[in-house]
């Protein structure tokens, strides 16, 4: 597989480009984590809450039980202080739900700032270098064959290079009836230089 080009210009703006992708996916990892640790702060009042739930219904089972022995209005007063026992769990459920808001928050803000990056090299950078390394392939798979493959890249030459560039490598049209090696080399060369590979 033709990864890279072999003309170093081109080879050097892929390796750029293929750096710069890198680069920008793990700066979108990084401000993931960081975004997502942030946010996970805002889960404390959700933490004070399920605190103070617990606390406050341990403080109202305990005073319950410790009434329920009373003569004559233990019952009843047990009854009352399981009340605020209820309070207590209603604090704690509130603070679960905001914990996992938070988190659900925070969980989906960091896979967007990931996916929005990722997605776009998908769409955009991958697609071209999977286009390119396909072709250049191909291309240098021809020219290992010798005299054939370059006969068959000099034909490529001719039905895909502008008509200008054709006619400045030369009487082309003769050179090609004749099967003369030079304009058959110059047409591969100018093909092979298409797909950043050299002759």
């Amino acid at each position: 597989m033709q990864f890279y080009a072999e003309r170093p210009i081109r080879r050097t703006a892929q390796l750029v480009s293929d750096l710069l992708a890198l680069l920008l996916v793990i700066f979108a990892v990084w401000l993931a984590t960081s975004v997502y640790d942030e946010v996970m702060k805002l889960r404390a009042p959700g933490d004070g809450l399920v605190d103070a739930g617990t606390g406050l219904r341990g403080t109202f089972d305990s005073a319950a039980n410790s009434a329920g022995g009373l003569p004559l209005v233990g019952d009843a007063l047990a009854k009352a202080l399981h009340g605020g026992s209820d309070a207590g769990t209603k604090l704690v459920n509130a603070g679960h739900w905001q914990i996992e808001a938070v988190e659900s928050l925070a969980w989906w803000m960091a896979a967007i700032i990931v996916a929005l990056p990722v997605v776009t090299l998908v769409a955009t950078w991958l697609p071209l270098r999977w286009q390119f390394t396909r072709r250049a392939s191909a291309a240098a798979r021809l020219r290992a064959l010798g005299d054939e493959g370059m006969d068959l890249l000099a034909l490529r030459a001719l039905t895909t290079q502008p008509l200008r560039r054709l006619t400045s490598a030369g009487d082309v049209a003769t050179g090609w009836r004749q099967r003369d090696r030079d304009v058959i080399e110059e047409l591969a060369g100018r093909e092979l230089a298409r797909h950043g590979l050299v002759t």
